[in-house]
């Protein structure tokens, strides 16, 4: 199994950085609705839709996708900035934040077909959306955002496993403990500051140091939000993997999880930025 893992992760990044530098704006779109369409496959088996169903909902997320980017000139070698995306990115922002924290402290059952479908939806489309938005402003943005969420995931593994007593969510994600949480929350402000005084020009000052780390934070509580959020899913759904298409892995929402929770918060304020 562990050779399986690793031999996928190679594979896994050298695909997605050969992809990330290589292709034009326009198939790194058609590239990331590919990945949202086979992502909503995933989702269709995790909250039920079986045959025909579960691919016309795969086909029509990666459309959605796809025309989505094209609307918002995603496909263009261009500078402007696409703040047509403010809704998807805000609507996915008040999902994780208000909506998603409680459902993990009430555990709600899976939603039915309809709700599900509007679920994936938000699950799904900003965070593609994001990743398109973001590489067009710069590979190496993108890649720094998700390299945080992965510093997350590293940090919180291993201080888990050296340091772990009191589990986070235990009825949910046993594995996940109160000091992985803060050990990834460390690992996310030491990498980010430090990419930012870095890349700033004029580095950061006291006060602009604090707001960053306290937005560091606020971005690893959603990173690990979203890695909870499915955990309980496929809990429900009685399965341990979204799918099988990652040997050793499992699903591609196996390794997208804590990305669909946190692309859209760098999303807007990268908007921000570029008021």
């Amino acid at each position: 199994m562990l050779k399986a893992r690793v031999i996928t992760a190679i594979f896994l990044l050298v695909g997605l950085v050969s992809a990330l530098f290589l292709l034009p704006s326009w198939g790194w779109l058609a590239f990331v609705s590919l990945i949202c369409g086979a992502a909503a496959h995933e989702w269709g088996g995790i909250v039920g839709y079986q045959g025909k169903q579960r691919w016309v909902y795969a086909l029509l997320l990666g459309l959605l996708c796809l025309f989505g980017g094209l609307a918002a000139g995603l496909h263009l070698d261009s500078t402007v900035a696409p703040f047509n995306l403010v809704p998807a990115y805000g609507l996915s922002a008040l999902f994780w934040i208000f909506c998603v924290p409680f459902w993990l402290r009430a555990r709600w059952a899976l939603p039915g077909a309809g709700a599900a479908a509007l679920v994936g939806f938000v699950l799904l489309i900003p965070p593609s959306l994001a990743m398109i938005h973001l590489r067009l402003l710069s590979p190496w943005l993108l890649l720094g955002v998700m390299a945080a969420v992965w510093i997350a995931d590293i940090a919180a593994y291993f201080t888990g496993r050296a340091f772990g007593r009191r589990k986070l969510a235990p009825a949910i994600s046993p594995g996940k403990s109160w000091e992985g949480a803060y050990g990834a929350a460390v690992g996310v402000v030491i990498y980010g500051l430090i990419c930012l005084s870095a890349f700033l020009p004029h580095g950061l000052g006291a006060g602009r140091m604090a707001l960053a780390a306290l937005g560091l934070l606020v971005f690893t509580a959603i990173s690990i939000i979203g890695d909870l959020f499915e955990s309980m899913l496929k809990r429900q759904a009685g399965v341990k993997d979204s799918g099988t298409l990652l040997p050793g892995h499992g699903g591609i929402l196996d390794r997208i999880d804590s990305l669909t929770s946190t692309l859209p918060l760098a999303g807007l304020l990268a908007l921000w930025f570029a008021r």
